[in-house]
C-alpha cells in the first residue's frame, strides 16, 4: 500500500495509527474525540476477506451477533483505560467467530465478493 493513499486520508483530520502488511488504521489523533476510523485494505486480500467473512457470518448468526456487543460492552467497563487489555479481552471471541465462520462459509460456499470497482468520469481537456 503506497503512501499515496495514505496522504487523502489524512488530510481529513485522522492519523495513521496502525500499519501492517496490506491494511492501515487510521483514527483521530491527540485529544480529538474517537468519532470515526478508517481502516484502508489490499482488495480480495486476506484482511478484507477474514473480515467480510466474520461480518456475513455475524448477519447470519443472531446469537453470536447479539454475543459480540455485550462482551464489547463487558470489557470496555473493565478495562475503561487500557485499550490493550480491551483489544486482548475480544481476542479469543473473534478468534472462535472466524473458526465457525470459516467452517459455515465451506458448509455454505460462501466467498469474498468481487473487488467493485468505480467508474472514473471522463478526464475533461483544457
Amino acid at each position: 500500500m503506497k503512501r499515496r493513499t495514505c496522504q487523502p486520508i489524512e488530510a481529513l483530520g485522522v492519523s495513521l495509527r496502525f500499519r501492517e502488511p496490506g491494511h492501515r488504521y487510521f483514527r483521530p489523533g491527540g485529544n480529538q474525540p474517537r468519532i470515526v476510523h478508517i481502516h484502508v485494505c489490499d482488495a480480495a486480500g486476506e484482511w478484507e476477506r477474514e473480515h467480510l467473512l466474520v461480518r456475513d457470518y455475524l448477519r447470519a448468526h443472531p446469537e453470536a451477533r447479539l454475543a459480540y456487543p455485550r462482551l464489547k460492552r463487558d470489557i470496555s467497563d473493565r478495562y475503561r483505560d487500557d485499550r490493550l487489555a480491551y483489544n486482548e479481552g475480544k481476542t479469543g471471541f473473534i478468534l472462535d467467530v472466524l473458526r465457525e465462520a470459516e467452517a459455515w462459509a465451506r458448509r455454505t460456499g460462501w466467498a469474498l465478493p468481487p473487488p467493485r470497482t468505480r467508474a472514473r468520469p471522463p478526464r475533461v481537456r483544457k
